[in-house]
């Protein structure tokens, strides 16, 4: 099943947090940040797959160190629309951070000054996405199939955010 998929199974059970507007403002704070810079969407969806693909990796160093509760945690206090600098000091070190902004504007063309304005919104926005699995009665408990499914527990590799939100904004049009 894939991260969708877990996305439309968490809208369906109303035991978690997950709703058509919560994707809806996910997508349109996706849509301003590519307005307000200038961009095409496509742009912001490239650099969202990076910053999700840093993110899963910081998530699984998280959830290996201190168990999947760990990486809720992250989740549950660092996701929202709005830009968070303090997520990418939790989840990255400064290499990380520096390998992300030059990853982004190989693949956009996009100086590293915009990327570097642009990492707060963009974190806070796959948190967000990745919290929509979370319990709504028990917040802190570990069992989100949205996160579980995105750290791809059956390692099969097939895990991308922006192509997930690609298909959430298709579902809602």
């Amino acid at each position: 099943m894939g991260l969708f998929d877990k996305v439309m199974g968490a809208i369906n059970n109303p035991n978690l947090q997950a709703n058509t507007s919560q994707l809806g403002g996910i997508l349109n704070t996706a849509q301003q940040l590519s307005n307000t810079l200038g961009v095409d969407q496509g742009t912001v969806n490239t650099a969202m797959s990076v910053v999700g693909n840093f993110t899963k990796s910081a998530l699984q160093d998280k959830r290996a160190e201190n168990g999947e509760q760990a990486a809720q945690s992250i989740v549950n206090q660092f996701s929202g629309l709005n830009p968070s600098p303090e997520a990418i000091r939790a989840l990255f070190s400064s290499t990380q951070v520096s390998q992300m902004i030059n990853i982004i504007a190989q693949r956009t063309g996009l100086d590293a000054s915009i990327i570097t304005n642009m990492l707060p919104q963009l974190v806070s926005m796959v948190l967000s996405f990745l919290n929509s699995g979370t319990n709504s009665q028990n917040p802190v408990q570990g069992n989100n199939p949205v996160l579980h499914g995105f750290l791809d527990a059956d390692g099969d590799g097939d895990v991308d955010i922006a192509d997930a939100m690609q298909m959430a904004g298709r579902f809602l049009k």
